[in-house]
């Protein structure tokens, strides 16, 4: 007896149509074809829970609109093909109203119809159902707890927020230091709100020049500007229906921030070059390393925009607030890097966990990751100790605290070192977690000064 996955039930009181449609269909290995004569007997077996009923519209003792009815009443997800001597259009309407899912008119090409017609249904719930284990994946996958790892307390009132910001369409804004996970946060929001189906675009402003800014964010035609040799979809139509996550949104100019709110305020943009009104839907996530009140008062960040953008804040702790997190953190680390590398887990002894807690990580969960990596590389067997914990804070300078300075002089040497070290006004920006406008800024103050 074919076991097919799919259960099919073949009903008709025609004992010769039903013998052939029978051998017909279970031809495929995957259909487990199930011959029934009379309505009754269908209603009965519907605890077996048939993927795909074919029902002969006229039998003895049931129509087809009753035995419909009853299939959608106990088991609704069930797929059905109503077969019919009568081309009746007023009665094929009202079934399929009802939920059947097609009405074939017998015929001599009948038996092609229904395979047709179950071929379809088939390749439906295989796609309905590698959409379900998508989507269970990625909600594992993107889970509070699976995204950031951490028990402590400051920890678990991030989880409290990012649940209740992913119950609605607020508008959130994602504060902390650099490497503490912001864009995590954002993610995990995202991916189990309404909108998990839809896009999550992120844009790093610190890494977009001043002048491509506009042209990311709002898109543009061709011919708009130089180089626009055609069109393109800003970040902001891209992220329709979903969210829509701006990193670093203190590095952005006056300019466009005025541009944005308008954009915000109306939800309706305009790209570079056209005079085309683009409506778009998107959830917005701020992040910042900064304090933006601090910004605002400065004059550096609009007010306006700062209100319209706060929305519901979520605070990320730095690592060394984090009380034992840094050795979970480091264990996660430490696992996650040994699967990737297909080598065998590795314990932290209690010297290295003593080094790591001992450590105030001023790079944060990013430079705990960088540190765990190296580790498990410079451990020649299946423990890290504390030898293996590469702890080397930059030396910024021996005698910087040798004379005493302002806080702008300070940053200038600051930044002065990490310019020379990478040789690079990028990296250097990227390793302090400022964007490039800044080092710029500093260099010309310093070098005005001199």
């Amino acid at each position: 007896m074919n076991q097919g996955k799919y259960k099919i039930f073949v009903v008709d009181d025609n004992a010769l149509f039903l013998r052939v449609l029978q051998k017909t269909l279970a031809v495929n290995e995957e259909y487990n074809v199930i011959p029934i004569s009379s309505g009754k007997e269908c209603i009965n077996r519907l605890n077996e829970k048939p993927d795909i009923v074919s029902l002969d519209y006229t039998l003895p003792d049931y129509n087809g609109k009753e035995i419909l009815e009853k299939i959608k009443e106990l088991t609704p997800e069930t797929q059905v093909i109503i077969v019919s001597g009568q081309n009746d259009i007023n009665t094929a309407i009202e079934l399929l109203k009802i939920g059947a899912y097609d009405y074939i008119v017998k015929s001599v090409d009948t038996r092609e119809k229904i395979s047709i017609a179950i071929k379809k249904i088939i390749e439906r719930l295989e796609l309905t159902k590698e959409n379900k284990i998508l989507k269970e994946a990625i909600s594992q996958e993107y889970s509070f707890r699976s995204l950031i790892k951490g028990s402590s307390k400051a920890m678990e009132m991030v989880f409290k927020m990012m649940g209740k910001a992913a119950q609605s369409n607020i508008t959130i804004s994602v504060f902390g230091e650099t490497g503490t996970g912001k864009e995590l946060v954002a993610k995990g929001v995202h991916y189990n709100s309404a909108r998990s189906n839809k896009p999550f675009v992120p844009v790093n402003i610190s890494s977009i020049p001043e002048t491509l800014i506009e042209s990311e964010l709002f898109g543009y035609e061709k011919g708009a500007f130089t180089g626009a040799e055609g069109s393109k979809q800003g970040k902001i139509e891209l992220a329709h229906e979903g969210t829509l996550f701006l990193d670093e949104i203190a590095e952005m100019n006056l300019n466009i921030q005025a541009k944005l709110l308008r954009v915000l305020q109306e939800r309706e943009l305009v790209r570079l070059g056209s005079n085309k009104t683009i409506k778009f839907d998107v959830r917005i996530i701020i992040a910042t390393h900064r304090d933006l009140q601090e910004q605002v008062q400065k004059g550096n960040f609009r007010e306006d925009l700062y209100f319209r953008l706060l929305g519901l804040s979520v605070n990320l702790p730095p690592l060394h607030e984090r009380d034992n997190d840094c050795i979970l953190l480091g264990k996660h680390f430490v696992n996650e890097f040994c699967d990737e590398n297909k080598m065998d887990h590795k314990q932290l002894s209690d010297s290295a966990r003593q080094k790591i807690k001992s450590y105030s990580f001023p790079g944060n969960v990013r430079e705990l990751k960088a540190l765990m990596e190296l580790a498990c590389v410079l451990s020649d067997d299946d423990v890290i100790d504390e030898s293996h914990i590469n702890i080397n804070p930059v030396n910024l300078n021996k005698n910087l605290l040798s004379k005493e300075k302002t806080l702008q002089e300070y940053n200038e040497d600051i930044i002065q070192h990490f310019v020379d070290k990478y040789k690079n006004v990028r990296e250097a920006a990227r390793r302090l977690g400022v964007g490039k406008s800044t080092i710029y800024r500093y260099l010309q103050a310093k070098e005005e000064k001199e």
